[in-house]
């Protein structure tokens, strides 16, 4: 982008936040059904909320490229940084959210109620929304900023929650058909069967999704194919709604990058797949293509993934005054991830084997919930239990044939060695109470408690031996707020919560597993779980054809946990977590929408986050001095802004996001540059055509400039120090990328 123009992203959402005060949208959305086609007002500050919530509509989702992430519709709102290395930010290695300095993995998701876990790549609780459903089924996808309601199923919910809604079934029947096809090979087909009526009250939606493209560097496939189905039945007083997704993804990875890296061989620089004999004469230490080490590039690595996910839930209204609403659930995943290390040989000689991480899921839950209305008051109490059982395994397989498939998981009769295989048993209960009292028709004041304790044990399959279990536990975790109504137009809120995080389940990464039994013994009856206390205020604004909302935010977040070296690590001394003590966290976020002429929508947001670790840490007996220093991956400006029009025929977006400098590292002497990146579409629905109801068509562009960028960091975790820039833990943005969709409804 030309240099002129590189703070225009920052200007564009200054402006309108400076024009004026403007206000609290609609009511909150209801659940969306597949036949509502309005499209107008799509971003909602919701309203008489103690809480800072944000929704996006139907028309945010459908107007996304066919395929998007719902995660990426997000990062438009106030606060919210998502990063992925594919321009449709849907590759899950790369997946990367962060909201008020809080990562994915410390907040929690929903859909339709049922826990996602907290979306990290290695997810041992859960899933991703990219697998858990097809995002032409999305409704609507609601975010907290700073906590989530008391009933929210998770145990990762320090900074806040996302919410996701399916589609219902249409009240008539009907056919959807949409075919996406763009740069690299891309191509997505979505079929989409409405039953309409099948008795009165009784609905189903059936599709089906396939997906696949090229990577845009380097060789391999992105693949996904899904089944969603829905059915849902209204009788008497009570409504039943039942759902059941399949997901089959298969996808190959790039290459991490470095800071050095990028600059000695570029931004596509890759791996070697499919030229086996280039990785043969890498790990040998040959190289011929600027290559200095056998990490610069690898043979390929993939992730490998299929999920059953399955909810039915019956919300009953008892009488006037009292409701039941029950979600139960089943999730089932298995899993591999495969990676041609140079490090560890094959049994009959080549220097390279497969190393695999194997993933098994298998969780039943149930969540219930009555709430009384008594005069003013509205009160609300239930629970949540989950019982989860995970086994995780790393293993090698010989290659002396040739390379495995990509696509698949490995031969059992190539199995050479089992580094560890564990089990893990996971027990969730979580009660919550609250009272919603109506002091007057101004001022509305929510009290309430949540009391989660989440306990997992471990045993040991193969491997270095560990056993035993760690609990995370709170009797008492408050949640008080109040909205103060000064007029039509005007309305203040402010709010208190705190959470903890449940322990990570995982052999691997920042959890008290990944060490040894010495270790764990030395942790498990000491060590504290992540707690955040999160304080509030705002003000929402409505005016004519423009509504804003302002928050300020202050956040402590306690207990820290970090894999920290015990003593010299070649004397077999074990990594374990500690507690590194504490952030602190101020920030502003300000959104607005204004609808200047009929039809045109002009959304802007723009956030400010001060995110700074309070204390320093010992590391293997050395200090490390991170105290006053910024939190990794928490940029402290972001400014977006986004154009759209839709007359219910012709509808096109410009948006433009600009995201500040970020370090990943926690001495702040390695960052990424901040950078700006503009999308547009264009389309056409065209009406009443012959047989069909509707036929759509849509053209657009990724990173209209072509602008070269990191997107994602911290892919490989984070560091103390990289002065030197040779940390590979980086993956660059997609270049520009166009795509058309072709639909149609009859």
């Amino acid at each position: 982008m030309p240099r002129r123009f590189r703070k225009l992203p920052l200007v564009l959402a200054l402006i309108p936040v400076l024009h004026g005060t403007a206000v609290l949208a609609q009511e909150a959305a209801q659940p969306v059904a597949a036949d509502d086609t309005k499209l107008d007002s799509v971003t909602v500050f919701t309203r008489r909320q103690t809480r800072q919530i944000q929704e996006l509509g139907r028309a945010d989702v459908a107007a996304a490229v066919p395929g998007t992430s719902p995660l990426k519709l997000l990062d438009k709102l106030p606060g919210v940084n998502f990063q992925s290395a594919d321009t449709y930010g849907a590759y899950e290695w790369s997946t990367k959210l962060t909201v008020r300095g809080f990562n994915q993995n410390q907040m929690g998701f929903t859909l339709d109620d049922v826990p996602l876990g907290d979306m990290s790549y290695r997810n041992a609780n859960g899933l991703h929304i990219s697998r858990a459903i097809s995002s032409e089924n999305i409704g609507r996808v609601v975010l907290s900023q700073g906590a989530g309601a008391l009933d929210t199923a998770s145990n990762s919910n320090l900074g806040g929650t996302v919410q996701f809604y399916s589609l219902d079934p249409a009240v008539t029947r009907r056919v959807t058909l949409e075919q996406t096809v763009g740069q690299n090979s891309a191509h997505r087909t979505f079929a989409r069967f409405d039953s309409g009526e099948l008795a009165p009250g009784t609905r189903l939606a059936l599709s089906v999704t396939d997906q696949g493209s090229e990577k845009w560097k380097g060789s391999g496939d992105q693949r996904q194919r899904q089944v969603n189905a829905k059915l849902v039945s209204d009788f008497g007083a009570n409504r039943l709604s039942a759902f059941v997704n399949y997901s089959d993804r298969q996808e190959v990875d790039y290459q991490d990058l470095s800071k050095a890296l990028i600059q000695r061989l570029g931004y596509r620089w890759d791996n070697y797949y499919p030229n086996w004999n280039a990785a043969l004469q890498s790990a040998q230490g040959n190289w011929s293509r600027g290559e200095t080490s056998i990490d610069d590039a690898y043979y390929a690595g993939a992730g490998l993934r299929t999920d059953w996910l399955a909810g039915v839930t019956l919300d009953s209204q008892l009488s006037d005054a009292v409701s039941l609403k029950t979600t139960a659930y089943h999730h089932d995943d298995d899993g591999t991830t495969l990676w041609f290390t140079p490090y560890r040989a094959s049994p009959g000689g080549t220097p390279v084997s497969l190393r695999t991480v194997s993933y098994g899921i298998s969780r039943n839950g149930i969540l219930s919930t009555l709430s009384v209305n008594a005069g003013s008051h509205s009160l609300k109490g239930g629970f949540w239990y989950e019982d989860n059982n995970f086994k995780n395994a790393m293993r090698f397989y010989a290659q002396d044939g040739g390379p495995s498939d990509l696509y698949r998981t490995p031969s059992a009769s190539d199995l050479f060695a089992t580094r560890w295989a564990y089990e893990f048993k996971t027990r969730t209960l979580q009660f919550h109470l609250q009272d919603s009292i109506q002091l007057s028709d101004k001022l509305k004041v929510n009290v309430g408690f949540k009391s989660p304790s989440t306990e997992t044990s471990v045993s040991t399959a193969a491997g270095n031996p560990l056993s035993g279990s760690i609990k995370a536990s709170k009797g008492f975790l408050p949640q008080l707020g109040a909205n103060y109504v000064i007029d039509a137009r005007n309305e203040v809120f402010a709010g208190l919560s705190r959470n903890i995080r449940a322990y990570k389940v995982s052999p691997l990464e920042d959890s008290p597993f990944a060490t040894t039994q010495a270790g764990f013994d030395a942790i498990k009856d000491s060590l504290k779980p992540e707690t955040s206390t999160t304080l509030e205020a705002g003000w929402r604004h409505r005016g004519d054809g423009i509504e804003t909302s302002l928050t300020a935010y202050h956040v402590e977040f306690k207990n820290r946990l970090l894999a920290i070296q015990q003593g010299a690590a070649i004397a077999g001394n074990p990594s374990v977590l500690g507690n590194v003590g504490k952030v602190s966290t101020n920030g502003i976020e300000a959104g607005l929408v204004w609808s200047p002429l009929r039809n045109l929508q002009w959304f802007n947001s723009l956030s400010y986050n001060d995110s700074k670790y309070k204390d320093d840490f010992h590391d293997n007996g050395s200090l490390v001095a991170v105290s006053g220093k910024q939190v990794v991956d928490s940029p402290k400006l972001i400014a977006k802004s986004q154009l759209g029009y839709d007359n219910g025929a012709t509808f096109g977006r410009i948006g433009v996001n600009y995201l500040d400098k970020r370090y990943y590292s926690y001495l702040n002497d390695a960052s990424v540059s901040a950078y700006s990146v503009w999308d547009l579409s264009i389309g056409h629905r065209f009406k009443r055509v012959a047989a069909f109801e509707e036929i759509r068509v849509q053209a657009g562009v990724n990173n209209l400039f072509d602008k070269q960028y990191v997107a994602s960091i911290g892919t490989n975790g984070f560091v103390t120090s990289d002065a030197a820039g040779t940390y590979q833990t980086l993956l660059p943005g997609a270049p520009r990328t166009v795509f058309a969709t072709v639909g149609a409804r009859f």
